[in-house]
C-alpha cells in the first residue's frame, strides 16, 4: 500500500508550538482523507525547530467507486422541483432518471449517480494546499514581496520548502503536484543549519529518517528528549553528581535543538549562598540549563556549582567555547540574583507593605494593599475552624503579598511566596508564619501539594475565598472554557484544603464575611457561588471515583454548604447502595415515586398529608407506617449527629416492610379515602429517604 511523506521546512518553529503543530498536522490531513473515504493503516507526525513532518502509511492508490441512488420529486411535480432535482443529481434531463412506483406515495423519479473513485494523488494535491494555508498557528506572519498581496500565506516563520511524495515503499514515489505561494512541493529538504545545511533529496519515509540523521537532524522529538536525558545523567554521574530533572525544561530544550549535544559547565561556589530555588530559576529561565545536586557531608543533598547545557551542534573544540560562553552569562545572571538577594534582605517585609497600596489587584476590587487587609481579617476568622492560632494566621496573611515588591520576585515572578518565606525566616518571623507565606498560593493545580499546617490552611483558604467572592461580587465569573482569573482552580483549592484538613467549614459563613470585607452583601450571589462549588466538588469527586448522581442526590437537599459533610454523606450513601438492602430500598422508592407522580398528575394535587392510621385496612400498611416513623426519626437523629452510616442503617430497616407492602397492598383501591391514604403512605416513604439524600437523583 502507498505511503504519504510530507515535510514543511521553515525558518523556525518555537519550541512551545511544536508538539501541538505536529498533532494538528496529523489530524488535519488524516481527517480530510477519511472524510473523502480514504482509510489508512497508521499516521505519525514529527517536529523539530525547523520542520513539521508527517508519515501516513497504508493509503489506497485510488478511492472506491461510488454508486448512489438519489430520490427525486413525484412524477408530475412542478417544473421548479424537477429542475432542482436534475441540477443536484447532475442529470441533463429526466430521460437519465428512472421512475419508481410506491404503493403509498405513487410514482417518483430516482437518479442513479455513479462516480468513479479518484486517484489518491489527486486528492492529496487538493487537500494539502488548503491545510497548509489554513494551518492553526497560535501566531503567524507574512514575509517577502508576496506579503502585500491579499490572501498570501501566513506561517509561523517563513516557509522555505515542501516535501510531498506518495507511493509504495517498493517503488519510486510520485511528487504530489501542488504549490503554495510559489513554493512547489518536491523531494528536496535541508539538513542541520550548521552541521549539514545543503539540500537533501528524499522520496520515501524509509530513506527520509536516515538521510536526516546523516545530515545532523534527529527528527523524533521523543528521541531527542531521551538523548538529552540519558547524556545529562551520564555527565552528572561521571562527576559524582545527580541531575535535577525538569520535565518542562526537557521538553523545551528538545524543541530548541535538532542534534542535541550535552555539555557541563560550572560557576563560582560562592553563589551557592543564594537560595537554591533562585539559582535554579536563574539558570533555567535565562540559559535553559539543568542544575545538578551534590551529596553533602551530612548525607543530605545540596545544589552543586555546575550545570548541564544542551548545544545544537558538535563543536570542533569539544564544546569548550560554548561552555565558556554559557558560564559567562550564568555568572552575570547569578551576580544579579545575588545582588537582589542581598538588597531584599535589608528591608523587612512589613516595611514593604505601603508599596502594595499602589499595585492594583483589579480595577473594581481595589489594590493589593486593600486585599491584604481583607485577607488578614478573614484568616483570623478562619483560624479557629482549622485549628490555627488567629494571631499567627492574621500575621501571615498580612505579610503574604509583601514579596511581590521585592527585587527578586520582580525578576522571577514564579518565586513569589517562596521568597517571602525566606525573607520572613531571616527577619525572625515564627516558622508557621514563614511557611504560610509560601504555601498560601497552594494548591495551584490538581497535582500540587495541599498545605497541612493549620496557619497555612487558614491563609490559603482566605486567599482563595476572597478571590472567589470578589469576582462573584462584580459578576466576573467563568463562562464556558474561559476562566481568566483561574476561579475554577481557586474553588478546587478550597475543596482540597477543606477535605484534606477535615475542616468543618459551612461555606455561607466565610462567604458572607468575605463579602463584608468587599463592602457588599452576599445574598445576591451566594446561591450561585455555592452551585459553582457544587460543580467543582462533583468534578473532584468524579476524579476520585465517586458517582456524580450521588453527589447530586446529596446536594439537592437544602443547606448543603459543608463540603466535608457532603463528601461523607456521599461516601455513606454509595456504600449503602452497594448493599442488597440499599438496592432493594432504592427499587421500592422508585416504585413509590412513580405511582405518586402518575396519581398526583391525575389528581392535580400532592398527596402530602400524613397517613391516617384509622384507614389502614391491612397489617402491611400498619407495619410500614410504624417502620417509617421509627426509621425517619432514627435517620434524622443520626444525620444530626453526623452519623451517616447510622442514618443508612435506619433506612435499611425499611426494606422488609416496603417489600411486604408492595407484595400485598393495592395502592389504587376503589374506595377514594383508602386510595388517598395509601398514596400518603407512599409520600411518607419518599419523605423519609430525604433525610439522607434526594433518591430521585440517583441513577441506575
Amino acid at each position: 500500500m502507498p505511503d504519504l511523506l510530507l515535510e514543511l521546512f521553515s525558518e523556525e518553529i518555537p519550541a512551545r508550538m511544536q508538539r501541538r503543530a505536529a498533532e494538528d498536522l496529523r489530524k488535519l490531513v488524516t481527517d480530510a482523507l477519511v472524510e473523502r473515504g480514504f482509510l489508512y493503516e497508521g499516521a505519525k507526525a514529527f517536529s523539530t525547530p525547523r520542520r513539521l513532518a508527517l508519515h501516513v502509511a497504508g493509503l489506497p492508490p485510488r478511492g472506491k467507486d461510488v454508486r448512489e441512488e438519489r430520490k427525486g420529486p413525484r412524477v408530475g411535480a412542478p417544473d421548479a422541483a424537477v429542475q432542482g432535482f436534475l441540477k443536484s443529481a447532475g442529470l441533463a434531463s429526466l430521460d437519465a432518471a428512472r421512475i419508481v412506483s410506491d404503493p403509498k406515495k405513487g410514482e417518483f423519479y430516482v437518479a442513479v449517480i455513479e462516480r468513479p473513485g479518484r486517484d489518491t494523488l489527486d486528492v492529496l494535491a487538493e487537500i494539502l494546499p488548503a491545510i497548509i494555508r489554513g494551518f492553526p498557528w497560535p501566531k503567524s506572519m507574512r514575509w517577502g514581496s508576496a506579503s502585500a498581496e491579499p490572501g498570501s500565506l501566513r506561517w509561523v516563520r517563513p516557509l522555505h520548502a515542501i516535501v510531498a511524495s506518495f507511493g509504495p515503499e517498493t517503488e519510486t514515489p510520485e511528487r504530489v503536484p501542488f504549490a503554495v505561494d510559489g513554493i512547489a512541493a518536491g523531494f528536496t529538504t535541508y539538513g542541520h543549519r550548521f552541521l549539514s545545511p545543503g539540500p537533501i533529496e528524499v522520496r520515501r519515509f524509509a530513506d527520509y529518517l536516515p538521510a536526516l540523521e546523516r545530515a545532523g537532524v534527529v527528527l523524533d522529538p521523543d528521541r531527542r528528549r531521551d538523548i538529552i536525558l540519558h547524556d545529562a545523567r551520564d555527565l552528572a554521574f561521571a562527576r559524582g553528581l545527580d541531575l535535577v530533572e525538569d520535565e518542562g525544561l526537557l521538553e523545551e530544550v528538545a524543541g530548541l535543538v535538532e542534534w542535541p549535544v550535552t555539555l557541563l559547565g560550572s560557576f563560582d561556589e560562592s553563589f551557592l549562598a543564594i537560595p537554591p530555588e533562585v539559582i535554579r530559576a536563574t539558570i533555567r529561565a535565562n540559559q535553559k540549563c539543568f542544575v545538578l545536586r551534590a551529596p553533602a557531608a551530612d548525607g543530605t543533598e545540596r545544589l552543586a556549582n555546575a550545570f548541564i547545557l544542551v548545544s545544537n551542534l558538535v563543536a570542533s573544540d569539544g564544546g569548550a567555547a560554548i561552555v565558556a560562553g554559557n558560564e559567562r552569562v550564568v555568572r552575570a545572571r547569578l551576580s544579579d540574583a545575588k545582588f537582589f538577594w542581598e538588597t531584599d534582605r535589608k528591608v523587612k517585609l512589613e516595611e514593604r507593605l505601603p508599596k502594595l497600596d499602589s499595585i492594583v489587584f483589579h480595577e473594581r476590587l481595589g489594590t493589593q494593599g486593600e486585599r491584604v487587609a481583607r485577607l488578614a481579617a478573614l484568616a483570623r476568622d478562619l483560624a479557629p475552624i482549622v485549628g490555627a492560632d488567629p494571631d499567627l494566621a492574621a500575621r501571615a496573611a498580612r505579610l503574604a503579598k509583601a514579596d511581590l515588591v521585592t527585587e527578586m520576585v520582580g525578576e522571577f515572578p514564579e518565586l513569589q511566596g517562596l521568597m517571602g518565606r525566606y525573607y520572613a525566616a531571616l527577619q525572625g518571623e515564627p516558622a508557621e508564619v514563614a511557611a504560610a507565606i509560601e504555601e498560601h498560593y497552594k494548591p495551584l493545580g490538581p497535582g500540587d501539594r495541599v498545605p497541612t499546617a493549620p496557619v497555612s490552611v487558614a491563609v490559603a483558604l482566605a486567599d482563595k475565598l476572597d478571590t472567589l467572592v470578589g469576582f462573584w461580587s462584580i459578576d466576573e465569573t467563568p463562562t464556558g472554557s474561559k476562566d481568566p482569573y483561574a476561579l475554577r482552580r481557586a474553588a478546587l483549592g478550597v475543596i482540597r484544603l477543606v477535605l484534606s484538613s477535615e475542616a468543618r467549614l459551612p461555606l455561607l459563613g466565610p462567604v458572607g464575611r468575605a463579602a463584608a470585607g468587599h463592602g457588599v452583601g452576599a445574598d445576591a450571589f451566594a446561591p450561585d457561588l455555592l452551585a459553582f462549588f457544587a460543580d467543582r466538588l462533583k468534578v473532584y469527586l468524579r476524579d476520585q471515583g465517586a458517582r456524580h448522581d450521588l453527589i447530586d442526590a446529596v446536594f439537592a437537599l437544602p443547606g448543603q454548604d459543608d463540603l466535608l459533610m457532603v463528601v461523607r454523606r456521599v461516601e455513606a450513601l454509595g456504600r449503602f447502595l452497594d448493599t442488597e438492602d440499599g438496592r432493594n430500598l432504592l427499587a421500592g422508592y422508585r416504585r413509590a415515586a412513580n405511582i405518586l407522580r402518575i396519581e398526583e398528575k391525575k389528581d392535580g394535587r400532592a398527596h402530602d398529608a400524613a397517613p391516617d392510621p384509622a384507614l389502614f385496612a391491612l397489617p402491611e400498611e400498619t407495619a410500614l407506617a410504624r417502620a417509617l416513623d421509627a426509621a425517619a426519626a432514627e435517620a434524622a437523629r443520626a444525620v444530626a449527629a453526623e452519623d451517616f452510616e447510622g442514618a443508612m442503617r435506619a433506612l435499611a430497616s425499611l426494606r422488609a416492610p416496603v417489600d411486604a407492602f408492595f407484595d400485598t397492598v393495592t395502592v389504587n383501591a376503589e374506595e377514594p379515602a383508602l386510595r388517598a391514604n395509601r398514596l400518603a403512605l407512599l409520600n411518607a416513604l419518599r419523605s423519609a429517604t430525604r433525610t439522607v439524600a434526594d433518591f430521585s437523583r440517583i441513577e441506575g
